[in-house]
């Protein structure tokens, strides 16, 4: 396996303006609309975050799809933070909760674990 194998993600959300409010209010970003897939149904929503496809790293994003549900238990994604305190003290006014307060992972730096209005839970590391 290459390092750095992730080059894709989803959040499955149920209610995607709830659920954009939250990503843009922490992340301080505008997530952008994505076409469905030729042969989707037209009960799939999506919203990408910001990317660039030249640069390293995973783009992805949120997915409203009829019949897939959200919430704790699958993947959990860790975005990139500067300093991951700043994202998670966005985290509560945005709706969502800090289920883990920043923490640090050693020489591989610091997390914070949060949970989204959704109920996914998402991970956000920085190395300060």
């Amino acid at each position: 396996m290459k390092p750095n194998p992730v080059v894709w993600f989803e959040i499955y959300v149920q209610d995607m303006e709830r659920a954009r409010r939250f990503y843009e209010t922490i992340f301080q970003c505008t997530l952008e609309p994505l076409a469905p897939p030729d042969g989707t149904s037209g009960g799939v929503r999506m919203l990408a975050f910001p990317m660039e496809m030249e640069r390293p790293g995973a783009g992805g994003m949120l997915v409203k799809m009829e019949g897939v549900p959200s919430g704790a238990g699958g993947t959990m994604v860790y975005f990139a933070c500067e300093d991951c305190a700043v994202e998670q003290s966005r985290v509560e006014p945005a709706g969502g909760q800090v289920h883990r307060a920043k923490f640090s992972i050693g020489p591989y730096g610091h997390c914070a674990i949060v949970q989204d209005p959704e109920g996914n839970m998402i991970g956000l590391h920085s190395m300060q």
